[in-house]
């Protein structure tokens, strides 16, 4: 049988289609443009839109399990047609914020999902990763590679982010194994590590040096939302910051260590 994944060409669902490819599972990606997908030889590459449920149907043809990519407004009904085609396993990208939702403006929107896919009667598991460490690619890369500078608020604040590798062995662990039907995985990164001390280690990979500047909370708001970065997205943001200490990693369902910061950079190095 075949594994569909959704939203196949994103930082997480790149690494869910090599990892079920090395497994030696069927592969079908979906994606709005297949023609740009780039991904490896072996995989089926076939077009859909979460946002468009009716393009849905061909791509759930012939699937036993999922992976699920969080698009809250088709949840629902993404579930409904994968029902139908026969799919009976589906493992959803979630967040660890959706332990705390109830007006929270991320957990809110992952809960919605996990809900959804609960109420399906399907076989089910959530992947909830904290930070990822790929937010930097969209937040810190276009700077560092223009300037050599970071900038953003809350340089001391700690935070434990994970590699959007790490998150996909997760997800293709539960695709591919039995017992996992049912749990929710909350994980973090292996280290907790300031702002301050990311760009130091940004540093020292890349061999340049990257310098820290430390925005306000005005300044930062002023940024982001100048960047194009949706207004309630800006205020979960600049929250007041709190220490996020290391807890569970991938590694409690992988059986393999987590990836260090210093390893994603490295991995990461020419998009910087």
């Amino acid at each position: 049988m075949t594994v569909l994944v959704t939203g196949a060409t994103g930082n997480v669902g790149r690494h869910v289609v090599t990892g079920l490819l090395e497994a030696g599972e069927r592969v079908r990606a979906m994606t709005r443009a297949p023609e740009r997908a780039a991904l490896p030889d072996g995989v089926e590459t076939v077009r859909g839109d979460l946002a468009d449920p009716a393009s849905l149907d061909a791509a759930l043809a012939g699937v036993d399990r999922a992976y699920l990519f969080p698009l809250p407004g088709t949840a629902e009904e993404f579930t409904a047609r994968a029902a139908k085609a026969g799919v009976w396993r589906i493992v959803v990208l979630s967040s660890v914020a959706a332990e705390y939702a109830d007006g929270d403006y991320s957990g809110d929107h992952h809960t919605a999902v996990e809900r959804a896919v609960q109420a399906s009667g399907l076989e089910w598991t959530h992947v909830r990763p904290g930070e990822f460490m790929a937010n930097l690619l969209d937040w810190w890369a276009p700077s560092i590679r223009a300037e050599d500078v970071v900038r953003a608020p809350f340089g001391a604040t700690r935070s434990t982010p994970v590699h959007e590798a790490d998150i996909a062995d997760v997800a293709v662990t539960a695709l591919l194994e039995n017992g996992h039907a049912g749990k929710a995985y909350s994980f973090s990164g292996p280290e907790s590590l300031a702002k301050t001390e990311q760009v130091r280690v940004l540093g020292e990979v890349l061999g340049r040096e990257i310098r820290f500047e430390q925005l306000t909370v005005d300044g930062a708001r002023a940024l982001w939302l100048g960047q194009g970065m949706p207004p309630e997205a800006v205020n979960w943001l600049l929250q007041d910051p709190v220490d996020v200490p290391v807890g569970p990693t991938a590694e409690r369902v992988t059986g393999r260590p987590a990836r260090t910061f210093a390893q994603w950079v490295a991995d990461h190095r020419a998009d910087f």
